[in-house]
């Protein structure tokens, strides 16, 4: 957990527009699928979601069904 708050602090507040209390937690979810979704994490070998999920799909299946995902 610390180091997801470490992250999220670093990548993404740090930067982010805060004019206000609605904006700041507009973009801290847009900040949370960001990461969920497409933030290289450690645990899945510094992959995203995406291409760990997309590869794992991709396993057993020839080159250009792969592309079809």
């Amino acid at each position: 957990a610390e180091s997801f708050v470490k992250t999220i602090k670093r990548d993404y507040i740090s930067i982010m527009p805060k004019p206000d209390g609605l904006t700041a937690a507009k973009n801290l979810a847009e900040a949370f699928e960001h990461y969920n979704e497409w933030h290289p994490h450690s645990a899945l070998g510094y992959r995203s979601p995406r291409e760990y999920l997309r590869q794992r799909a991709c396993n057993g299946l020839s080159d250009n069904r792969c592309l079809e995902i």
